[in-house]
């Protein structure tokens, strides 16, 4: 039972990795680490911000709709 709970939070992990879930996890981790006095985004205004700047590099490609 506990290697198929392990193999289950793996599983998890690596979908969220694939999907880009855990990237706002790991923006507010590196900003509180490295800025303790920052302002963390909230993560709706990360992903437009994240969205924007993709959009903006034209190495990324264009979103047609």
């Amino acid at each position: 039972m506990r290697a198929l709970l392990a193999r289950a939070r793996r599983l998890g992990f690596l979908l969220r990795e694939l999907t880009g879930e855990n990237t706002y996890e790991r923006y507010v981790a590196h900003t509180r680490a490295h800025d303790g006095d920052a302002e963390v985004l909230t993560r709706r205004a990360f992903e437009h911000r994240r969205t924007d700047r993709r959009e903006a590099d034209p190495r990324e490609g264009f979103r047609c709709c």
